[in-house]
């Protein structure tokens, strides 16, 4: 086990069936406000119920004139930063770290250490050779590709030069949501991305690397998983979070004020 991370941390685990956009995004946003000052952490495995195109919270609605194949996807905006997501043919996943844990304190830490267990995962499931994406300059000066996916920042998982995952992190009360996108397959709506299975000739299902990645998770990060679905109160939540943010064109349209 890490050294960083010796404590058995409680850790509720929803295995969720695919979602809407604006639902996927307020159940994320639902976790980490109910569990922000408690101990329990939470990991939660979701997918998509139709290929969806999600905005980084900076980025222009206006900028998705960019990227034909997907004009006809349903978009949301993330709460966190980043490039435009694709979300189709992937695994998605959400880690809640509350205040209280020391782990919400080394937020780099577990960014690396999340990535680095992924690639275990991968490695024993027959697909050897993903790495860290370890440049330390980022992506180059000038406009940034509208995708996430075609943008590099350390701590990407990469394979053979193409990035087949990434992940980004928000704050609120000192409590951490880190959640990221792993790319399974190539997706008709982002035809220029190669996934997993054309990268490395070998198909992966989310099942699959759910499994092997679990136990991972469990001893490099110190969780004790519990199976758990959503609360009354964190449905009610979410619920109230589609409604008045994510499934709002203001929401989806605008600028807004900076993140707490």
């Amino acid at each position: 086990m890490d050294a960083q991370f010796l404590n058995q941390i409680p850790c509720c685990l929803l295995l969720d069936p695919p979602g809407d956009g604006a639902w996927n995004m307020a159940v994320d946003e639902s976790l980490l406000e109910s569990l922000a000052e408690g101990r329990t952490c939470c990991w939660r495995f979701y997918q998509w119920r139709e290929p969806t195109l999600s905005l980084g919270y900076f980025q222009d609605l206006d900028d998705r004139r960019r990227h034909p194949p997907s004009a006809e996807c349903p978009i949301v905006r993330r709460a966190s930063g980043g490039g435009a997501i694709v979300h189709d043919i992937e695994l998605t996943y959400s880690l809640i770290v509350p205040a209280a844990q020391p782990l919400a304190r080394q937020a780099p830490r577990l960014y690396a250490t999340v990535h680095q267990t992924l690639i275990e995962a991968l490695a024993q499931l027959g697909v050897n050779g993903a790495s860290l994406y370890g440049h330390d300059g980022g992506d180059a000066g000038g406009q940034l590709p509208f995708l996430c996916f075609e943008r590099r920042s350390p701590g990407d998982v990469v394979y053979g030069g193409a990035k087949i995952a990434g992940s980004a992190q928000r704050r609120r009360r000192g409590a951490v949501l880190q959640h990221g996108s792993i790319l399974l397959g190539r997706s008709a709506a982002a035809p220029e991305l190669p996934g997993i299975a054309q990268l490395a000739g070998r198909t992966v299902t989310g099942d699959e690397l759910t499994d092997v990645w679990l136990p991972l998770l469990k001893k490099r990060l110190g969780l004790t998983f519990s199976n758990h679905a959503l609360t009354e109160s964190q449905h009610r939540l979410a619920q109230r979070y589609v409604d008045d943010k994510y499934a709002s064109h203001h929401w989806t349209r605008g600028r807004h004020a900076p993140l707490g």
